[in-house]
């Protein structure tokens, strides 16, 4: 790379998913009724949670916590997509793009660790359940959460702070719908070895070792299924997980999938389409994976939508 081909760059260019202008009605009709989806459903959690008074537990607190996330978490991304692809551009500024990042790091970070806490409010409620009103105390929850996001905005931030030392040329194109870390690193222009490093690392600390604590937490949690002795209370415990056990299920193998995908071939492409699963999808299918699955969730939805 030349020195000359290398400045202080004002601005990026988003691809998107085609260039196609036939299919940019379809693509906008698609992602504008799936963010109203998403915002309307994570609402309606959050407005069921809050007036309730049966739904005040730890278990429905932090899932009200989670529909915030989600619906920031889609509004990262979905908005700006769809504005680029109603104003025919695909300019994004440098400064746009960095904060982008940097909340998208964050709300995906948070997501990663509410399905944690969650999963330990399961594996007390179950295991511990003569103690689970001591242990899940509103202390305790509400600390879990602001540690969570605390820690998932250091983790943004650090990130953050790396990207803005790297060189970009004077045109960067971004093969994507979003500002992505990987993209970012790929297209700079200096060494991203650092970057990288810091990179994996997040990823195995963070990211592994959460998940490692959910298959620990369930697997603790089938031991103490399989001990119960009649077929109702087996049932009632594992109902309780299910939902939960969907959604991380959902939400790490869409993350999975974007990794695989970008690894196994050199096109930006099929990352982009598998990025939607877990940045839009999984959004969108929470309200439902835990609405039709809770009881109580249904009837606080009911009484809030007016139905008999």
């Amino acid at each position: 790379m030349e020195p000359g081909n290398i400045t202080r760059i004002s601005k990026f260019l988003l691809l998107g998913f085609s260039e196609r202008p036939e299919l940019q009605p379809l693509i906008f009709g698609l992602f504008l009724s799936m963010y109203l989806i998403t915002v309307f459903g994570n609402l309606l959690i959050i407005l069921a949670v809050s007036s309730d008074s049966h739904l005040h537990t730890p278990m429905y607190f932090f899932l009200a916590n989670l529909s915030f996330v989600d619906i920031c978490f889609t509004s990262t991304t979905v908005p700006k997509m769809l504005w680029n692809i109603q104003t025919q551009t695909k300019v994004i500024t440098y400064a746009g793009c960095i904060t982008q990042m940097n909340f998208f790091i964050t709300l995906a970070g948070m997501d990663d660790f509410l399905l944690s806490v969650m999963a330990y409010d399961r594996f007390v409620a179950i295991c511990h359940p003569l103690h689970y009103t001591v242990i899940m105390n509103p202390r305790l929850c509400g600390l879990l959460v602001v540690v969570s996001w605390i820690t998932s905005v250091l983790h943004s931030l650090v990130h953050t702070l790396m990207v803005l030392r790297l060189s970009f040329c004077t045109e960067v194109v971004i093969p994507h719908f979003f500002c992505e870390l990987n993209q970012m690193l790929q297209l700079a222009s200096s060494d991203t070895f650092l970057n990288n490093v810091v990179l994996y690392l997040a990823a195995m600390l963070l990211g592994g070792g959460l998940l490692v604590w959910i298959l620990y937490s369930y697997s603790k949690i089938v031991s103490s299924i399989r001990g119960i002795s009649s077929a109702q209370g087996k049932y009632k415990a594992f109902s309780t997980c299910a939902s939960h056990l969907s959604v991380v299920s959902l939400f790490y193998c869409a993350s999975l999938g974007v990794y695989l995908s970008s690894a196994a071939t050199q096109s930006s492409r099929p990352s982009s389409t598998a990025s939607v699963m877990y940045t839009v999808v999984t959004p969108m299918l929470n309200p439902f994976t835990y609405s039709l699955r809770n009881r109580d969730i249904k009837r606080a939805l009911k009484r809030i939508l007016g139905i008999q």
